[in-house]
C-alpha cells in the first residue's frame, strides 16, 4: 500500500472547518500530508451561467489561499483526472464527502473502479442529516414533509466536526489555472455573495445577529432584507448546515424555529432524490402524466418574455430580472414565477427548472427540481393542482408598497405605491418601455384547470 499523501477531492465542501473528509484525509496522509484537489468538470461548468461561474471561481481562489496555495485545480472528466493524479503522487487514499445526487453517485462509482487499490473514502455529507438516514419505522422512506420533519427532529443533527489546528499540505505539479473571474462575471457582480468560507461565516453572523429574530414574520417579503442569503454558501459547502442548525437553536425563538424548518426541507428533498433518483427530471407522481402543454412560435415568444423578465406582470418581471442580475431569487418569488411558467404559459416544469439551474448561484438539483414539481402538482406534498398563483394579488400581498418591483423594473420606478402592480390601469397607460401582458391571467387559469381536469380523468 502506498504511503504517499492523502488526496482530498473537494466538491460541495469548499471549506476547512467542520469537514469530516478533511479530518480523515489528515489522519491517513500522516507526515506525507493532504493534497487538496478540485476538478473543473465540463459537465458541470459548461451548464453554468455567469453568476454561478463567477461565484465558484471566487470560492476556489479563497480555498487556494486557505490551503497556502496547495489547491490543485484540473479540468476534465473526474473519472480520468482523479485516478491519474492519485497515480502521479502515489496517493495513499482519496477522500470525499458523500455525493447523493444521481450524477455524483454514478461518477463516484466510476472513479472508485478506476482507482483500483487506492481507496475512495467517503466521510460526511453536504446535509444536516445525510440522505437515507431518516426512515419510517418499517424502514421505508418518507414521501411527505411533515412526518419526515418530525422524524428528522427525533433523529437529531450531529454536532459540528472539529477544525484541525494545523495541516501539512502536499503539493503536485501541473495544476490548471483558474478561469478569470471578471470574464465570467455578470454586469452587477457586486450583488453576488462574498465568496469563500470567511464570506459564509460573515454572512451567517450578520443574518443571525440582525435578522433571524424577524425571520418567521418577514421571510415572505421580497421587498425586505429578511432572508439569510445562505443558500449559495450551503450549495458549495462553504458552511455546513449543521453549524447553522445548532447556532440557530442556541438563539431560539420563532425565527430560529422557522429557519431550521427550511434547513430540514433541504434535507427532505435530498432524501427524496436519494431514494428516487428518477425524480430529478421525471414526475415524482405520474397522476398528471400526459398533461397538454403549449408549443409553437407564440409559446416560444412567451417563454422568452418570461426568461427576460418582460411578461408585463411586474412582480414576475422583477423576480426574473433579479435572477439574471444576481443569480438569486427570493423563495416566494421562485414559487410565483414557476407557477406562471407552468400554469399561465402551460409549459412542462422541466424547462423552467433547467433555466433556474443555469442561472441560480445556489442551484441545487434536489431542492430546485422538487420545488418545481411541488408547483406543478407532480411532486411530494404536491400543491393541489387547482392552486394557481395570481401575479397581481401575490405582488400586492408580499410587495405591498411596490419597492421590490421598482428596484428591478426601472420602467416602473416613477409609479408610486402599490399601483405599480397594475400598470395597465394607470391613467396615462403603460409607462414607456414596459411591455403589455403576454397573457390574460384569468383566461389562462381556466385553461390550466381544464387541462388538469382532463388529464385526471
Amino acid at each position: 500500500m502506498s504511503t504517499g499523501p492523502a488526496v482530498l477531492w473537494f466538491r460541495r465542501d469548499l471549506r476547512l472547518g467542520d469537514n469530516p473528509a478533511l479530518l480523515a484525509a489528515r489522519e491517513r496522509g500522516g507526515d506525507d500530508g493532504v493534497l487538496p484537489l478540485f476538478v473543473l468538470d465540463p459537465r458541470v461548468w459548461d451548464a453554468a451561467g455567469a453568476p454561478r461561474r463567477h461565484f465558484l471561481v471566487g470560492c476556489l481562489e479563497a480555498l487556494r489561499d486557505a490551503t497556502d496555495g496547495a489547491l490543485v485545480v484540473r479540468r476534465g472528466d473526474p473519472v480520468d483526472v482523479v485516478p491519474r493524479l492519485a497515480r502521479e503522487v502515489g496517493a495513499a487514499s482519496v477522500h470525499v464527502a458523500r455525493d447523493t445526487g444521481p450524477y455524483g453517485r454514478r461518477r463516484d462509482a466510476a472513479v472508485r473502479e478506476e482507482l483500483g487499490e487506492v481507496p475512495l473514502v467517503e466521510d460526511g455529507t453536504p446535509y444536516a442529516v445525510g440522505p437515507g438516514r431518516v426512515l419510517k419505522d418499517d424502514g421505508s422512506p418518507f414521501q411527505v414533509f411533515t412526518p419526515f420533519s418530525r422524524a428528522w427532529q427525533a433523529h437529531g443533527v450531529p454536532e459540528p466536526a472539529l477544525t484541525p489546528r494545523s495541516l501539512t499540505w502536499a503539493r503536485a505539479d501541473g495544476a490548471d489555472d483558474l478561469p478569470d473571474a471578471p470574464d465570467v462575471a455578470p454586469e452587477d457582480a457586486g450583488e453576488l455573495p462574498v465568496p469563500g468560507e470567511a464570506g459564509a461565516r460573515a454572512a451567517w453572523k450578520a443574518f443571525r445577529d440582525e435578522r433571524l429574530e424577524r425571520y418567521a414574520d418577514e421571510r415572505d417579503r421580497p421587498d425586505l432584507d429578511s432572508t439569510s442569503r445562505m443558500s449559495p454558501y450551503l450549495h458549495l459547502g462553504l458552511v455546513h448546515p449543521r453549524t447553522l442548525v445548532h447556532d440557530a437553536r442556541a438563539r431560539g425563538g420563532e425565527g430560529a424555529d422557522a429557519y431550521v424548518r427550511e434547513l430540514c426541507f433541504r434535507d427532505f428533498y435530498a432524501d427524496v432524490l436519494w431514494h428516487r433518483p428518477d425524480s430529478a427530471w421525471d414526475l415524482y407522481k405520474d397522476d398528471l402524466a400526459g398533461m397538454e402543454h403549449d408549443d409553437g412560435a407564440q409559446a416560444r415568444r412567451r417563454v422568452q418574455a418570461w426568461e427576460e423578465g418582460r411578461t408585463g406582470f411586474p412582480v414576475v418581471d422583477a423576480a426574473m430580472r433579479q435572477l439574471l442580475s444576481q443569480g438569486w431569487m427570493h423563495n416566494r418569488m421562485r414559487m410565483l414565477v414557476a407557477s406562471f411558467y407552468v400554469k399561465d404559459l402551460h409549459q412542462p416544469w422541466q424547462g423552467g427548472a433547467r433555466f433556474f439551474l443555469r442561472h441560480l448561484v445556489d442551484g441545487d438539483l434536489s431542492s430546485n427540481n422538487h420545488g418545481w414539481q411541488w408547483v406543478a402538482g407532480t411532486g411530494t406534498d404536491a400543491s393541489p393542482y387547482f392552486r394557481v398563483f395570481n401575479p397581481v394579488t401575490q405582488g400586492k400581498k408580499f410587495d405591498p408598497d411596490g419597492d421590490y418591483v421598482r428596484r428591478w423594473v426601472p420602467e416602473l420606478r416613477e409609479v408610486a405605491g402599490g399601483r405599480v402592480h397594475e400598470p395597465w390601469d394607470l391613467p396615462g397607460g403603460l409607462p414607456d418601455g414596459y411591455p403589455a401582458r403576454v397573457v390574460d391571467h384569468a383566461d389562462e387559469r381556466k385553461v390550466a384547470l381544464a387541462r388538469y381536469e382532463a388529464v385526471r380523468g
